[in-house]
């Protein structure tokens, strides 16, 4: 099969969301989490100051592509007395975690007081989008892309992360059965040999329960002679033992349009927030582009399954 049949379209009105929509002054927003909520599409998006450093908004719009209503100020930001370097949040995925009946956050934080302020996950509670609690940050960095399954497997929670480990970037899984103490860590999703996502690849939107698996869709990176171009791929997880049971050879997203191919980073498709609306099976698919505005890709969750589902080899 071919990654170049277009599943995904973008919106029309890309970007949906740039600097000058904000109500106070910002360099660049990108990279935003997404979910459902009070029958509203809720992102919290990356937000980076003119000093550089990262903080998180919230975004509401009743149709999830127009007409946004963004908090007049800053949502989430880093807390030093918490061991966060004052670098920022970036980068936050979010699920409704069923056992709990909360919201919980990951996202990428940096940490104080060691050398070169590694980047690690924070883990935020939610009940309401207003207040929250740091549930703290219990994986070692350098670590990013990170985001729990909306549900617990065989009693665990589960983490999937993006460790370095041994120069490699590849996805990882991690188990608790309290959010504090993680372990069975293991390789989940290797980056390729040579391919579109040689260099090294990273979780998108949280996983996506459907009835032939999790549905993962994931950023690669290849490095070529002008520099690094990130595109998206696609994953199925069994649904129990989250082994690979099918994935993309090819990419299915790439940077294609001008705000997506010049921006503060060129040729950058990065998505963190995924909605599906249940009334028409729409999968809606929220990336920042060029780290530098956040844009909006929709496709038929059927027709990305029927997709995958042919994907035999990689």
């Amino acid at each position: 099969m071919s990654g170049f049949e277009e599943i995904f379209k973008r919106y029309e009105g890309n970007p949906i969301l740039t600097s000058e929509n904000w109500p106070y002054k910002v360099a660049s927003v990108f990279n935003p989490g997404a979910i459902k909520f009070n029958d509203e599409f809720l992102l919290l998006v990356r937000v980076e100051d003119g000093q550089g450093y990262s903080h998180l908004t919230i975004a509401k719009s009743k149709d999830g592509k127009r007409n946004w209503q963004i908090d007049s100020k800053p949502t989430l930001a880093a807390e030093p007395e918490l061991g966060e370097d004052k670098i920022g949040l970036e980068d936050p995925r979010i699920v409704w975690l069923e056992e709990r009946q909360e919201y919980i956050i990951t996202c990428v934080s940096f940490f104080k007081g060691v050398t070169g302020e590694p980047p690690g996950i924070s883990l935020i509670a939610t009940k309401d989008f207003s207040n929250f609690e740091r549930l703290g940050r219990q994986l070692i960095p350098p670590n990013k892309d990170a985001s729990l399954f909306p549900k617990t497997i065989k009693g665990y929670y589960v983490l999937i992360n993006r460790p370095i480990v041994e120069g490699r970037a590849d996805i990882w899984v991690s188990f608790s059965k309290d959010l504090n103490f993680w372990g069975k860590n293991r390789a989940l999703i290797l980056a390729g040999h040579k391919t579109w996502d040689s260099s090294r690849i990273g979780l998108g939107p949280p996983p996506i329960e459907t009835p032939e698996g999790w549905l993962i869709i994931y950023h690669g990176v290849r490095n070529t002679a002008s520099g690094a171009i990130y595109r998206v791929g696609l994953a199925l997880l069994d649904l129990e033992s989250l082994e690979v049971i099918r994935r993309s050879r090819d990419w299915i997203l790439g940077p294609k349009e001008n705000y997506e191919r010049v921006g503060d980073v060129d040729d950058v498709i990065f998505p963190c927030g995924a909605i599906v609306d249940k009334k028409t099976n729409e999968l809606f698919i929220y990336y920042g582009a060029a780290d530098l505005v956040v844009a909006l890709a929709t496709a038929n969750l059927d027709d990305v399954l029927t997709y995958l589902k042919k994907c035999t080899e990689y």
